[in-house]
């Protein structure tokens, strides 16, 4: 990365019930900031108006949540409405936009909430980041510890046993996560250099 051009931010929004999305998260994180990104971590059952402005600061949001009943959490759903002031103002438009989930199955209908955080983004005029990652586990010489062994594109996404704690999150899903962290700084990294040049050449 040019030393003339700041890092990349990236904040993560996100919500965790029992701790296990929690751990997702975390591996968001790392894959972000090993690929050079300045990195804050939301939670956003616990936002303050100091992280609202972090938010609005950032280059991109990366949000998450457990699937639960389909969906992402109600406690991610009040966050969600919540960021209607944004809306209306125009304050997230053009910002970076990516997704993670996790839900007890292996399929559990993850694709609706990473759809939810689409559409969400979508919303917000936002430029979503996928996984770019093709399926893994999918043949008889695929194992359940390759890339995307569940198979998402829209985003990551992650199976945890419900009856185990945080701790025995699938390492596989930990590094898809990661692997989305860094897609995504590196994809911000790209939109704020071309800004930068843009804002240069018109000068």
């Amino acid at each position: 990365m040019s030393a003339t051009l700041p890092a990349p931010v990236v904040s993560i929004a996100y919500h965790s019930g029992y701790g296990h999305t929690a751990v997702v998260a975390e591996a968001v994180r790392a894959g972000a900031a090993a690929a050079g990104a300045t990195v804050h971590v939301v939670k956003v059952d616990e936002i303050t108006d100091a992280e609202w402005e972090l938010l609005d600061a950032s280059d991109a949001i990366v949000f998450g949540s457990p699937t639960y009943m389909g969906t992402a959490s109600g406690a991610f759903h009040v966050f969600a409405e919540a960021t209607s002031k944004r809306w209306f103002g125009d304050a997230w438009q053009d910002k970076v936009a990516a997704g993670f989930t996790n839900s007890a199955s292996k399929s559990g209908d993850k694709l609706n909430t990473l759809q939810y955080f689409q559409m969400l983004a979508s919303q917000h005029g936002m430029s979503w980041v996928n996984l770019g990652l093709k399926p893994g586990w999918n043949s008889s010489t695929g194992s359940e510890f390759d890339l995307n062994r569940l198979g998402f594109s829209s985003g990551a996404a992650a199976q945890s046993n419900a009856d185990e704690g945080p701790e025995a999150v699938h390492k596989a899903d930990i590094a898809t996560a990661e692997h989305l962290g860094r897609r995504v700084a590196e994809h911000t990294r790209v939109v704020v250099a071309g800004r930068a040049a843009l804002a240069a050449a018109a000068v």
